[in-house]
C-alpha cells in the first residue's frame, strides 16, 4: 500500500511548529500583500493584492484553528511586448494557522477566478480570458499582523474551451496588516 507522504508531512509540521511556538493567536485583520514569483517557463510575476479577514475561525484548539479570508489581486506577468499579460483575481481562501505565541505558521488553499489581458502566456494557450485559480501554500504569521509565506498558484479555464494548457505561478509573498 503506497502512503501519502504529504498528509504525514503536514502533521509532523503542525506538531513541530506547535512544539516551538507555544499555543496563542495572531489577528488576521486586512493587509496589503506584495509578491513576486515566476512560472514553470521562468517568466517572472509581481503581485499586489488585498486581503480581508472573514472574522470567523472553527475547530479552534490547543493545536491551531481553521480560518480564511478574502483575496483580490493585480497579477504583472512579465514577457515582451507581445506576451506581457495583466491578470486581476478574487478569491475566498481557507487557513489553518498552528498556535504561537509570537510566530503562527500557517498553511493555506483557495479557489477562485482571475480574469487575463492575454489568452497566451510564454505559448501556454489559455483558451478564454477567464480562469479559475487555484492556490496552496504556507507561511508564517508575525505578533504585529505581518506576513512571508510561499505560494503556488494554477490558473485553468477547466475545460470551458478545449483550449487549456493552464499556466502555474510559484511566489514569494508578504503581507503588511492595515
Amino acid at each position: 500500500m503506497k502512503k501519502d507522504f504529504s498528509c504525514e508531512a503536514t502533521f509532523l509540521f503542525g506538531c513541530v511548529c506547535r512544539r516551538c511556538t507555544g499555543q496563542s493567536y495572531t489577528a488576521q485583520a486586512a493587509g496589503i500583500e506584495f509578491g513576486v514569483g515566476h512560472t514553470a517557463e521562468s517568466t517572472m510575476t509581481y503581485r499586489l493584492g488585498l486581503k480581508s479577514d472573514w472574522g470567523k475561525s472553527w475547530m479552534q484548539s490547543d493545536t491551531g484553528r481553521l480560518t480564511g479570508y478574502w483575496d483580490g489581486a493585480y497579477t504583472y506577468w512579465e514577457g515582451d511586448k507581445s506576451s506581457a499579460s495583466n491578470s486581476l483575481s478574487f478569491s475566498p481562501v481557507f487557513v489553518y494557522e498552528f498556535a504561537g505565541e509570537k510566530i503562527n505558521p500557517y498553511i493555506e488553499a483557495g479557489i477562485g477566478v482571475a480574469l487575463f489581458s492575454h489568452t497566451e502566456i510564454e505559448g501556454n494557450r489559455l483558451g478564454t480570458a477567464f480562469q479559475f485559480e487555484d492556490r496552496l501554500g504556507f507561511g508564517l504569521r508575525f505578533a504585529g499582523g505581518h506576513e512571508v509565506g510561499i505560494r503556488a498558484t494554477h490558473y485553468s479555464n477547466a475545460g470551458i474551451s478545449s483550449t487549456n494548457d493552464g499556466v502555474e505561478s510559484y511566489a514569494l509573498h508578504y503581507t503588511m496588516p492595515l
